[in-house]
């Protein structure tokens, strides 16, 4: 039997992912936070989970991870043991003799997990806290462009924003879609023109001119289902998205 080491606690939300049944949900961990590289160098160090200062394995790791994306961008394919990657192209070639074009390919870098960290998933206990209070939330986003979720934003493309309660309306003149830079906080909102399709569980943008960097995406909506709130409220992807 299994030591359980670890816990996750989770809400449930309606499936919008799904048609054939209209009562099921999907589990979204209640994520506290997200960790960097310094921050799980100083956790190994703090719990004794490493021989070494965290400093010096902050800089290691970066080393590391340099080297990396380095050998992944000569298309070498890449296996720790706790997750691969490998390098992959998109999009549609119409003869043999077609090359690559950049405004109708692209490139991505895809990330699996691994056999180690596999071997990590029956020491995880996962709580489930319930249904989660009838607000908005993003579960997911799509990049149309270079076809990835959660990860790639394509500025001036399509970005598909599926999730609950995420209708973008409301006289509040804080409504709308934004795009937060994860190290200025800058905020980044969508013209109302640009939002292509405006559903209750799914809205379409395009994506902004944004320059290189990661990003976090929020929609602020008066929406309810009923009538309209008083005051806005705000559903975050809680996942960070990156503009190469």
């Amino acid at each position: 039997m299994a030591t359980i080491l670890h816990r996750i606690k989770a809400y449930l939300y309606d499936n919008v992912l799904t048609k054939d049944n209209p009562n099921d949900f999907t589990a979204r961990t209640a994520s506290e936070r997200s960790l960097n590289v310094q921050q799980i160098c100083q956790s190994a160090a703090n719990r004794g989970g490493a021989d070494i200062s965290a400093s010096a394995m902050e800089h290691a790791t970066e080393l590391f991870l340099k080297e990396m994306a380095y050998q992944l961008c000569d298309g070498y394919s890449i296996n720790t043991g706790y997750f691969t990657a490998n390098t992959t192209i998109r999009g549609v070639f119409d003869s043999p003799s077609e090359t690559f074009n950049k405004d109708k390919h692209s490139i991505i870098f895809q990330f699996n997990q691994g056999e180690k960290l596999r071997a990590e998933i029956p020491n995880i206990e996962v709580e489930i806290l319930g249904v989660a209070e009838a607000s908005a939330a993003i579960l997911q986003v799509a990049d149309v462009k270079s076809g990835s979720v959660n990860d790639l934003l394509t500025p001036g493309r399509n970005l598909k924003i599926v999730g609950s309660k995420i209708k973008v309306t409301g006289d509040d003149a804080s409504v709308g879609v934004y795009f937060v830079d994860a190290t200025t906080q800058e905020r980044t909102k969508v013209e109302q023109s640009d939002i292509v399709t405006n559903n209750p569980s799914e809205v379409m943008v395009v994506i902004p001119e944004l320059a290189a960097g990661t990003y976090t995406i929020e929609v602020l909506t008066q929406y309810s289902g009923s009538q309209s709130l008083k005051e806005p409220r705000t559903a975050t992807l809680d996942k960070q998205l990156t503009v190469a």
